[in-house]
Order: structure tokens, then sequence, then C-alpha cells
């Protein structure tokens, strides 16, 4: 249910863009693999690639949750653009593509754009993931490709870096595609760096050389300035490992009031706060603070950081805050997430403090 800080961080390297740029074959600049489907679920068939027509081809899946977050931001912009851009919503890596046409139904004027599967007679992993997602070293879904007139690759990414001054740009034949795939070189590059500096801090703290683990955080920050996220959640797991708590707290107070919208980093300094197991000491106040920020964010919808909310509330006792906190985030979810809220709501009822996930 939550995450740790080394997933975090795993995470903040996948939405940097990082691929295994090195093994990629189909790049920025690539004329455009032909497109292999099996079934059209939604819209007119595509045969091939028409010169003069720009197309977008996006790869998704019915289990992936980022993928039904930018489903929306890619409908609309196609709904902007419908009568110069093609739109495909390509369906991969998918465990049971009968699902695919009640999950399209589902989202509704969210997703009126073309939907395709994945032709998978000659290969279970599909066609266009293979020749789209492998070749181009995207292992991440949701992932897109714009094909621009000449049917050439202009631009990879995932689909919320897409705007409407980029398809403008594209769609009008002013889009550089020899600076894009310049500047995408370029990227990779720096993040196989970060990927190089990653590997010495994991290896130092798995050491515990302290100082080297500092010296990898260090370099890290000058090769991406970008990112001051990253560093100090990194200074803030040293510090933990050291025991050294009160530097500890200073940093993650200073992290969580430099990004105070940021939800998903609020959330995550205020569990381990709360949660990390072998902690000797714990700022459970600056945790609910950070909890109440994320809360806040988020208008009070995400049952999660809710459950994060109640777990410091009954923490720094306020037992009747924290059941109705917890009575919130069991009613906004389903399933089984349901089930494991209820069972902490009954154990802040029954005056316990439950274990964490």
């Amino acid at each position: 249910m939550k995450m740790t800080i080394t997933i975090v961080l795993l995470l903040l390297v996948a939405l940097a863009g990082v691929c295994s740029a090195n093994a990629a074959t189909l790049k920025i600049g690539s004329p455009a693999p032909k497109l292999q489907v099996a079934k059209w679920v939604q819209g007119e068939p595509v045969k091939d690639f028409e010169p003069g027509k720009v197309y977008v081809v996006e790869f998704w899946a019915t289990w992936c949750g980022p993928c039904r977050e930018s489903i929306p931001h890619l409908n609309a912009l196609y709904e902007k653009f419908k009568d110069k851009v093609v739109v495909i919503g390509q369906d991969c890596w998918e465990n049971d593509e009968s699902g695919v046409p009640a999950f399209v139904k589902k989202m509704g004027t969210n997703m009126t754009y073309r939907v395709a599967l994945d032709d998978k007679s000659t290969d279970s992993k599909g066609a266009m993931a293979m020749t789209w997602m492998e070749a181009a070293g995207q292992h991440g879904i949701p992932t897109a490709f714009i094909v621009n007139q000449k049917g050439v690759i202009a631009w990879m990414g995932h689909p919320m870096g897409m705007t409407e001054e980029l398809w403008d740009q594209v769609v009008s034949g002013k889009y550089d595609v020899a600076k894009a795939a310049a500047d995408y070189e370029q990227r990779n590059a720096a993040q196989l760096k970060m990927q190089e500096l990653e590997e010495k801090f994991t290896a130092a703290m798995k050491a515990e050389k302290w100082d080297e683990a500092s010296a990898a955080v260090d370099e890290m920050a000058k090769a991406n300035p970008e990112n001051s996220i990253m560093p100090d959640l990194l200074r803030f797991q040293i510090l933990l490992r050291q025991k050294n708590y009160d530097a500890a707290f200073k940093t993650a107070e200073k992290l969580s009031d430099a990004h105070p919208d940021v939800a998903g980093l609020q959330n995550e300094l205020a569990w381990t706060l709360l949660a990390m197991p072998g902690l000797e000491k714990r700022d459970t106040v600056l945790a609910e603070k950070m909890a109440v920020r994320a809360n806040n964010a988020l208008g009070g919808k995400e049952p999660a950081v809710l459950d994060t909310l109640a777990r410091a509330q009954f923490m720094n006792g306020k037992k009747q805050e924290a059941i109705a906190t917890e009575q919130k985030a069991m009613d906004l979810s389903e399933g089984a997430r349901k089930d494991a809220f209820k069972a902490t709501l009954t154990s802040y009822q029954n005056g316990k403090l439950p274990d964490a996930d």
C-alpha cells in the first residue's frame, strides 16, 4: 500500500525518462515501424501511415494507473486536433484483452480516439510491443510516439509531456526533428550517467559507507540540477540509516516546505516518519503536517493519503479524528483495498495502532 524511499527513487528516475538508450534501435528521426494490429476496438482502422498525415501512437493497458490518468489529457489534445492528427491508443502488455472494450466504454468521452489490440499471432509479447516499445528501449507505459508527415518518429515520451504547442509545431511542419533527436540523445546520455551514480549510491548504502553515499548524491545533484527533490530524499535516507534523527527530520522538513504541493513526496515523507521499521525516534507532529499537505493537494480524495493522515492523527493522540479520516479512506476505496482500510479502521476504533504494511 505504501512506497519506500527506494521505490520513490526508482519512480523519480522513471519519470525523468530513463530508458535503455544504448540498446535502442528505434529513435527520434527513425522511420516509424509498420502498424501490426490484431483488432480495432474503436474507430476506423488504419492500415498504413499515409504521407502528409500526422499520427500519435500511444501505448497503454487497462491495468496501468498512470495510463488512466494520462488518457484524458491525450483525448483533450485529440479533440482539438482531430482534423489534423490521427490518434491510436495501442493496447499492449495486456493481461486480459477481453476487458479492453469495457474499459474504453467506461472511459466514454475521455477516450474517443481509435483503440487497437496488439497482434500476438506470432509472438505472445505482441508485434507492436516488440517493434515499437522494445525497439525504442521503452519499458514503461504509458508511452507515446508522434509520427510526422514523412512517416518519421518526431517525438517519443510520456503522453503527459505532449502539449498543444508541440502538436502545433509538428502539424505546421515547423518541428525540428534533427534538433529533437540530438536533445533526446543528450538527455539519454545524462540519464545513463545518473544510473551509474545511483548504482554507486546503492552499493555504498549496502556497505554502510556513508561518505561515499553522500559523495554520490552530490554528484547526482550536479549532474541533474533540475531535480531538486531526489538529492534531499537520498540525504534523508542516509541520515536515517546513520540514526542521525534530528538532522534527518530537519532535512525532511526543509524538503517538505520547499515542495508543499507535491502530494506524493509529502505522503512518502510522512509515511516514512510514521512507519519505517527500525526507527528509534519519530517526529509524528512533522509527519502529520506533511500528511495534511498531501491530503490538501489531492483535495481529500486519495485513500492512501487519508490512511497516512489517519495514522499520524492516531499517533498524535487524536483518536476520533483518526477514525473519521480512516472512514473516508475506506469509503473511497473498493475491493481488497477497502478491506485493508476497514481492518485499519477497526484497529483505531479498538484503540490500537495497526501494523504498517
